[in-house]
């Protein structure tokens, strides 16, 4: 689907086929020829120079000019840049720096900069990935007030529910080719998943209840950062998938990065195997067999220009060494070992990752920690930009990987993978915990209560607030 959208935005030429435009056949050359054609792209990697204004992003290369090209008009360019800001509801000054924005923010951003191009068709490729419940709803009156007569938008997106709603037809694509055309109101998501996937999935799929006597893998008491964690405790066992949930801004990532000594905290106690160990940075963390797989696959992950075997090596490259000789030998046989046991979709070990699938690159950095052998894997947003196969193919594999005895931490802002996947679901509201749900208990309703803040009425299985502030549920089902 991206790179189909590409060939549309012009980075990418066909090599055959025909374009049509408001009935015309177009030849797409380029970006700029895309645009002056009056087509627009929000891609799914955000494009938006972070050392630059909000109003420099939005008309980077194309600003107004007062007469010449010499006298920019920049009171022109900020009135235009506050309205665009005003019609996708973003509350920012146009002088704000992109880079100190968060990734959501930035997000509402690029789909301003879009509408300032006066496009007449918009490609969205996942918009909503990064987005909370009230900006996908800002975003969602946004593209109702861009549709009329005379422009279209392509919406791409692996969430069933935002397609069922804002389409008018679906088309599915697998495996580059297309499938099917069919009216929205004439298809039900199973179907969808079908046809995406050549293969009915079970959509309501939950865990197994876990062994409570299995020992702690991880432990953290009390973690806290100078600005936004606050006494956050939590514990996951061996064989155990520990789901972190909540709203964007909670504090899940940091809770992660903090664990891991990617950033500084200013309290809090870590135990692995029941012994405390200081981590203060990531290699300390690796060096007690915890690896962090980051939301930002492509930036934290993965080496794009090299290839599967260096990426899958990499963290492993001191066991196959001696002084500065490597054991190639080791890394090929390594990489071949989980390309065949992840099932990842490549034509040679030495195919840059760059060319891959978002799926098939979610797999090479689960397979370069699975080659670390670590025994406690924090997974932030393990499918993000994955289709419905691909996600159900990482469930597989992290469940798979839970009944070898791994611990698991999945932090996702999708709460049916959540579901999917956790036996036990820690939930995170303005950097605390919120509450812990076992399986048999959350729910969606359940989770959206804690990480907005609200406490159900008491009951035989209610939320009940212990002194610290954090609530627990409270339940009388043997083994919760």
């Amino acid at each position: 689907k991206s790179t189909l959208m590409k060939i549309l935005s012009g980075i990418y030429r066909p090599d055959a086929g025909q374009i049509w435009l408001r009935g015309e056949p177009v030849r797409i050359a380029s970006p700029q020829q895309a645009q002056r054609l009056g087509i627009s792209t929000i891609h799914q990697e955000l494009g938006l120079m972070p050392d630059l204004t909000v109003e420099q992003n939005v008309f980077f290369g194309r600003e107004p000019y007062a007469g010449t090209r010499f006298n920019l008009a920049p009171r022109a360019m900020r009135r235009r840049t506050e309205e665009l800001l005003d019609r996708v509801g973003l509350a920012l000054r146009p002088g704000d720096r992109v880079g100190d924005l968060t990734i959501a923010t930035q997000q509402m951003v690029e789909i301003a900069k879009a509408l300032a191009f006066d496009a007449r068709v918009l490609i969205m490729d996942e918009p909503t990935a990064a987005l909370t419940e009230r900006e996908t709803e800002a975003l969602f009156r946004v593209m109702a007030d861009f549709i009329s007569p005379h422009t279209a938008i392509i919406y791409i997106s692996h969430r069933m529910d935002e397609i069922k709603r804002v389409a008018d037809a679906v088309t599915v694509l697998r495996d580059g080719r297309w499938i099917a055309t069919t009216p929205a109101d004439q298809i039900s998501v199973a179907e969808v998943i079908e046809q995406m996937v050549a293969r009915s999935l079970e959509t309501d799929a939950r865990p197994e209840p876990h062994d409570a006597s299995a020992p702690v893998r991880l432990k953290v008491e009390g973690l806290a950062t100078e600005d936004l964690l606050r006494e956050v405790s939590l514990e996951v066992r061996c064989g155990e998938i520990l789901g972190l949930a909540g709203l964007v801004g909670a504090g899940r990532t940091e809770t992660a990065r903090a664990i891991i000594g990617a950033d500084p905290r200013s309290a809090g106690r870590i135990e692995v195997g029941g012994q405390p160990v200081e981590i203060s940075s990531p290699a300390d963390a690796v060096r007690h067999s915890i690896a962090y797989l980051s939301e930002d696959r492509k930036r934290y992950g993965l080496l794009l220009d090299k290839s599967l075997v260096e990426n899958i090596a990499l963290p492993s490259y001191g066991r196959w060494s001696r002084g500065i000789v490597v054991n190639d030998d080791a890394a090929v046989q390594t990489a071949e070992r989980f390309i065949e046991q992840l099932r990842i979709k490549t034509p040679s070990p030495w195919q840059e990752v760059q060319y891959l699938s978002g799926g098939n690159q979610q797999k090479v950095v689960l397979a370069k920690w699975l080659a670390r052998d670590c025994d406690v894997l924090i997974i932030d947003e393990p499918t993000r930009g994955i289709d419905v196969g691909a996600k159900e193919e990482i469930y597989r594999l992290l469940e798979d990987l839970a009944a070898q005895g791994k611990a698991i931490i999945v932090i996702s802002s999708e709460i049916p993978e959540v579901l999917r996947l956790a036996h036990r679901v820690a939930v995170m509201w303005e950097g605390r915990i919120a509450g812990v749900l076992p399986a048999a208990e959350a729910s969606q309703t359940a989770i959206m209560a804690l990480a907005t803040g609200q406490l159900p009425e008491p009951g035989p299985a209610s939320i009940s607030q212990q002194p610290d502030g954090a609530a627990v549920p409270t339940t009388t089902k043997e083994g919760a």
